[in-house]
């Protein structure tokens, strides 16, 4: 018999969140479902808006499937937050997991487990509703405080992850691009001195590149203060 300690008492309804502010700039956007802020401590709530302020992330409070939401470096990632394992609502919850997982490609599971009864009662169930191990990724933590933490690590993580593979992309593309200028201009014009050599007239006479780019390519090769100098675009 599963054995594990549930939440029964209720709780008041949450104060309507004031209105929120001007948008800052910040690392990202964090969305939380007000069906689960309503089922959820006060001081929880006020522990998890200081610790995304403090991050620089904003909160706010939507209707939405999953229990959170992060949108970071152009990456969601979605989670479902039980802050006490209840073996009495097992059912229900991996019912939710395998729906929600059908339509968040990014979806976590963080479950709060803080005795031992209800680590065996989650582990049993884990295998009895058939999850299969990373689809998709539960963690256990020994309480909510921890819980919301890790998400927000999870999410960070995973929008640092995203911009890195947008940067490696922008970076091999522009490596490429130059690669092709460099074979064009030494396929039009000669070697890397006769590029280094040639004036204005002669890079538009043998080539159909703009007056403009050839002036950066002379420029480039005989002006110190340019080819030093830091370049923005």
């Amino acid at each position: 018999m599963e054995r594990c300690a549930s939440r029964t008492s209720a709780r008041p309804p949450h104060p309507q969140p004031a209105p929120a502010p001007a948008p800052t700039p910040g690392r990202g956007i964090c969305m939380m479902s007000t069906a689960w802020r309503d089922k959820q401590e006060h001081h929880l709530i006020n522990f998890i808006g200081a610790f995304l302020a403090a991050n620089l992330y904003r909160l706010n409070f939507l209707s939405i499937s999953p229990d959170f939401i992060f949108n970071n470096g152009g990456l969601s990632v979605a989670f479902i937050f039980e802050t006490s394992w209840d073996c009495g609502n097992a059912a229900a919850v991996f019912s939710r997991v395998n729906a929600l997982k059908r339509q968040f490609k990014n979806l976590y599971v963080v479950v709060s487990v803080p005795t031992v009864e209800q680590i065996e009662s989650f582990n049993q169930s884990y295998f009895k509703y058939g999850m299969e191990l990373g689809s998709p990724t539960f963690v256990s933590v020994n309480d909510p405080e921890m819980g919301f933490e890790m998400m927000l690590k999870i999410a960070h993580a995973r929008g640092v992850c995203k911009q890195q593979d947008i940067s490696s992309t922008m970076r091999n593309e522009r490596e490429q691009a130059v690669q092709c200028m460099d074979a064009y201009l030494a396929q039009a014009i000669g070697s890397i001195e006769a590029i280094a050599k040639a004036s204005e007239s002669s890079i538009l006479e043998n080539t159909d590149l703009s007056r403009d780019k050839a002036e950066t390519i002379v420029r480039f090769f005989r002006d110190p203060q340019f080819y030093l100098s830091p370049k923005i675009n």
